[in-house]
């Protein structure tokens, strides 16, 4: 019966291990010292080897020969272990059987010497879904068991261990397997099953894995499957719903070009092919990823899982781009992907978030335009089209009337700051007089000022003083700003909107009918031409703000920034040592 690569080439030995070298180091010492503990966690992602490394201690630890990090693979107590029928070596799938009622069965278990072995080891796979009921039944066999008990307990969350469980353990932290290193042990599986595989082919493969070994295997069991003894990159792509370099550089040229159109011929391919478009953001994410690390090191690296053809070629296109713009784009590419995954209309975002990667790439830096400034050069190439940056004493602030603002990246300590995509205007004179402040406009009409004048012994002054006595002084406002009309049993309220909320409490209504001997019904209307009138305010400038402004508009910095951004204005100016 045909066995799945996955389980045939198993490692049965630390020798045969890919990754995990200081797992390893620790449990072949341990060994060799007599230094062998009663419990340990083996925390990490899925197919790195955790139930691996148990069953290969378990080995060491039964073998006739040992205990010893060198088992001999023959004996009894080795087979079985590695075909999972030892009579001591008792694997416990922890996501069946993790109630109290388990847990009490194996603290019973554990009390008898191994029927064969000089072990009973305890491997409990997904650890983490016991409950802690469970885990409590286990805390003190496990803290203080007998002298022949071994427990391993493999999990892919170690913070739901509980730490009184965690902390009369061993944990190792297991990583992610290296993608050159995965690529070579699947180089040596395929010579050893006579299966010809292009480098590309496998590149592919263990990028798919994503740093699981048993993810690549698994992989790499579908391709043979799918393409026979002959395994090349383009069918591995097609069966793994992978992109190649070539459908992800359309993305980089039709940026290279700002072109929106071809951004919209991409995502219409990839609609009428049947792809995945939430996939497609995902591999477009890391492929951006990629490009930033060959513009960083500018050489082959072990940080980019892909050949060294790849990564030449990423190498090349890397160079057309800086690295603010990768970053920026690897920003925006990482958040359409996560909005993808509640988007009702997936193909709509993927447009927008792809035209808003063209837009972006428009973006100049502000401090392009400050150093032109300094420089006392012409306008920058691309203009910003929306700007606040302080020059000297002055804020200055732009008016644009471009039709889209790209977002801003995620700010950071270090990263540089943007402006918005630059807007086409026409090139600014060669020379231009200080641009004024604009005047503000002027109302069309003034507002109706109504008297609230109290007449003495009126009904409204009664109301205010019965109201103070009540001591609401939010309704005594109110009323003071309200004209007060009596009809039969209505008394009207002629007020502005903001003293609605004060006539609307209850107190209003009370006072009234104590003042007039009888209950009456409160009618408010709003009156939107009705003020208050307020007393007058001295301005607040000073013959000091006065000069400071009228140096700040004579600056040639602020001049010369008004010609390079029209339409700009000086909304206000402070100094800066005070």
């Amino acid at each position: 019966m045909y066995q799945v690569i996955a389980r045939k080439y198993r490692p049965r030995t630390f020798a045969e291990l890919i990754g995990q070298e200081h797992v390893r180091t620790t449990l072949e010492n341990a060994i060799t010292q007599q230094r062998i503990a009663h419990g340990y966690i083996l925390a990490g992602q899925r197919g790195t080897g955790k139930t691996t490394i148990a069953r290969i201690l378990a080995r060491c630890l039964n073998c006739v020969e040992g205990p010893t990090p060198t088992p001999c693979g023959v004996c009894s107590s080795c087979i079985e272990t590695s075909q999972s029928s030892a009579p001591d070596v008792i694997e416990i799938d922890a996501a069946s059987n993790r109630g109290i009622n388990e847990m009490r069965e194996l603290r019973e278990n554990v009390r008898y010497r191994p029927s064969r072995d000089r072990y009973k080891v305890f491997i409990i796979d997904e650890a983490h879904q016991i409950t802690n009921e469970a885990f409590n039944a286990l805390l003190k066999t496990l803290e203080e068991p007998p002298e022949w008990a071994v427990f391993v307990l493999c999990t892919t969350e170690s913070h739901k261990i509980p730490t009184t469980i965690a902390s009369r353990c061993q944990q190792f932290s297991f990583r992610s397997v290296d993608f050159h290193e995965v690529v070579g042990r699947m180089e040596e599986i395929c010579k050893a099953e006579g299966i010809g595989a292009e480098p590309e082919a496998l590149a592919v493969i263990a990028q798919a894995g994503e740093g699981s070994v048993r993810d690549s295997f698994s992989a790499l069991d579908q391709a043979i499957a799918c393409c026979g003894n002959t395994l090349t990159g383009a069918a591995v792509r097609d069966l793994l719903g992978m992109y190649s370099l070539a459908s992800l550089e359309r993305v980089t040229e039709a940026l290279l070009s700002q072109q929106t159109a071809a951004m919209l011929e991409i995502v219409a391919e990839l609609e009428s092919a049947g792809k995945n478009l939430q996939q497609f953001c995902r591999e477009l994410a890391r492929y951006f990823r990629n490009l930033l690390v060959a513009k960083i090191t500018g050489k082959e690296t072990r940080l980019i899982p892909a050949a060294a053809p790849e990564q030449a070629r990423m190498r090349d296109t890397s160079a057309q781009f800086s690295e603010e713009d990768l970053t920026r784009w690897l920003q925006l590419t990482l958040e359409l992907y996560g909005q993808l995954q509640y988007s009702m209309q997936p193909r709509l975002h993927v447009e927008l978030g792809l035209m808003r990667l063209v837009h972006a790439g428009r973006i100049k830096p502000i401090e392009e335009a400050i150093k032109a400034l300094a420089a006392g050069g012409g306008a920058p190439a691309a203009r910003p089209q929306a700007a606040a940056a302080p020059v000297r004493a002055a804020s200055v602030t732009e008016r644009s009337q471009a039709p889209y603002a790209a977002p801003r990246p995620a700010a950071s300590s270090s990263g540089p700051s943007y402006s918005a995509p630059p807007a086409r205007t026409a090139p600014p004179p060669a020379a231009a007089p200080p641009r004024p402040t604009a005047p503000a406009p002027q109302p069309a009409a003034p507002p109706v000022e109504r008297s609230t004048a109290i007449e003495p012994g009126s009904t409204k002054e009664k109301l205010i003083a019965a109201l103070h006595e009540m001591r609401s002084a939010m309704s005594v406002q109110a009323v003071e700003d309200s004209q007060l009309i009596e009809s039969q049993g209505t008394v009207e309220f002629l007020a502005p909107r903001s003293a609605k909320l004060g006539l609307m409490a209850k107190d209003v209504e009370k006072a009234l009918a104590q003042i007039l001997g009888r209950a009456v019904r409160v009618k408010i209307t709003i009156d939107e031409t009705a003020v208050v009138a307020a007393p007058e305010k001295k301005p607040q400038t000073s013959e000091a703000e006065d000069e400071a402004s009228l140096r700040a508009m004579a600056h040639p910095d602020v001049q010369r920034f008004q010609e390079i951004f029209p339409g700009s204005q000086v909304r206000g100016v402070r100094d800066l040592k005070e």
